[in-house]
């Protein structure tokens, strides 16, 4: 491995990572994971390429991967590749994908997001050591990695050079990323499942914010527009007050606060637990309480204790912390302020979170965390993977019906890219793989706490039939064993 004077593979042990803030403002952080959660974790390295687009830099980092097989069918079974996206990747999760592995016969692979987690080529994570962070970089890695564990995958089992039947899987960006996977490198997969897959990068994501206006309901909703109205008053007549309140003290900018606290109504929504937030709130309107000390006992209970977010992740000068373990939320703004934007700014009208959360102050905390010249270059992002008009075949989209997010999403369906909305009380972000309510994570991806399993259980089969129909066509034609456009030398030679 070759390494530059500030080039350093992380080495950190997961008790260490079990202390790291793991929250994401954007709302993309995953459900905390209990006991029995995950399938394995036991750690495997691979020795990945920094700049896939440099003819001349070859300097390489560790990257962090997993694989079980206790499923795998020997004969025939196919590798189902499962994305990990946006945050420390400390294992395979037993969703949803376990019960498919199974019913495939499937081995099961994940490859951690490089920068995330212990899979950073940096010792310290500066504006300019970020500069090889972003999708594109990361599809390479997939692309790199898909061939490297072919090839150990024949040594190991014994298997001609024939190239496996390949199905890759992600939730939320990294759905975003599983749906490009394929867009971009169709000959490495037989399919891809984007659940709750944001291929759309937007500027000013309105949408969002009146999404969960929908998903909260009248009574609800106006509850909640009141609270953002009350919350502004005090912050100007004792903001140290009522920042307190929400154990939020360190929150110096009063937007960052406001921000933090649209938040924490956005988790209810996303993962398909809307009552552990709208309950309480109207009962306490019913019955004349103060519903500014009503919302901050959800917050501090559930988005604080239970959900496990860190305050600090809110503080745009935490933000700036360059240091390897303090920066998780710093990398998803990295590649929100390069990428994506998703900027979720308050609609002109009928907003639930404040006005003051508007386009301006993402783009004056991008500059401020990450220097002039940090912007989103959202058109360029659309134009390269197409947004929602996205030019690829064989991907699934399923999305939450309660998700603010879906809007994101591929939303209209077609016979190369189905597109399926699962309508529940409760179905948000990544239902169809992690069942509802998603905090606790549900192991297996439980249906049976949905309001209606039977939606749950109708996008699943429908799923199955896809990636049952794909795999075969894969298999008759071996679409993915194409091995001159695989790699050379470890370098990709012919995959756009």
């Amino acid at each position: 491995m070759r390494s530059g004077a500030d080039f350093f593979v992380l080495c950190l042990s997961l008790s260490l990572l079990s202390l790291i803030p793991t929250a994401h403002p954007l709302g993309f952080r995953p459900p905390r994971l209990g006991n029995g959660a995950y399938l394995t974790r036991e750690e495997r390295w691979l020795d990945q390429t920094l700049d896939h687009f440099s003819p001349i830099d070859h300097r390489q980092f560790k990257q962090r991967y997993y694989e079980f097989l206790d499923y795998f069918r020997v004969s025939d079974g196919p590798i189902f590749l499962k994305i990990c996206g946006e945050s420390s990747c400390n294992g395979i999760v037993n969703d949803y994908t376990a019960v498919l592995a199974k019913k495939f016969g499937a081995a099961l692979v994940s490859l951690e997001h490089r920068y995330y987690g212990k899979s950073s080529p940096f010792k310290y994570l500066t504006t300019e050591n970020l500069r090889f962070l972003s999708s594109k970089q990361a599809l390479f890695d997939l692309a790199v990695f898909r061939q490297h564990y072919q090839d150990y995958f024949n040594t190991k089992f014994n298997i001609s050079s024939v190239s496996s039947s390949w199905f890759v899987f992600g939730v939320s960006y990294s759905g975003a990323l599983s749906a490009w996977f394929r867009l971009k490198f169709p000959h490495l997969t037989c399919g891809s499942l984007a659940s709750s897959g944001v291929v759309l990068a937007v500027y000013n994501f309105t949408e969002f914010d009146q999404q969960i206006g929908v998903s909260a309901g009248a009574e609800c909703k106006a509850v909640l527009q009141e609270i953002t109205r009350l919350v502004e008053e005090q912050l100007q007549s004792d903001g140290r007050s009522v920042k307190s309140l929400f154990s939020a003290s360190m929150l110096s900018n009063d937007v960052d606060f406001l921000y933090f606290l649209a938040d924490a109504a956005v988790t209810a929504f996303q993962y398909g637990n809307p009552d552990v937030l709208c309950s309480p709130l109207i009962d306490a309107k019913k019955n004349g309480e103060d519903l500014v000390e009503a919302y901050a006992h959800f917050v501090k209970d559930y988005y604080i204790d239970s959900f496990g977010t860190s305050v600090l992740s809110y503080d745009q000068h935490y933000l700036k912390n360059t240091t390897p373990n303090e920066t998780a939320a710093r990398l998803w703004w990295f590649q929100v302020c390069t990428e994506v934007a998703y900027f979720q700014v308050a609609p002109e009208s009928d907003s639930i979170r404040s006005s003051k959360i508007d386009i301006r102050y993402h783009l004056d905390l991008c500059k401020n965390v990450f220097g002039e010249g940090i912007y989103p270059s959202v058109d360029m992002t659309n134009l390269y993977y197409g947004g929602t008009r996205i030019a690829g075949s064989k991907i699934v989209f399923s999305n939450g019906s309660q998700d603010p997010w879906r809007h994101a999403s591929k939303q209209t369906s077609s016979e190369d890219l189905p597109s399926y909305l699962i309508k529940c009380h409760n179905c948000g972000h990544g239902t169809d793989l992690r069942g509802c309510p998603q905090e606790p994570l549900n192991i297996e991806g439980d249906a049976t706490n949905c309001t209606s399993p039977e939606a749950v259980k109708k996008v699943r089969q429908q799923i199955i039939d896809h990636i049952d129909l794909w795999l075969s066509q894969c298999q008759d034609t071996g679409d993915d064993d194409e091995p001159g456009l695989f790699l050379t030398g470890k370098r990709m030679v012919s995959a756009l």
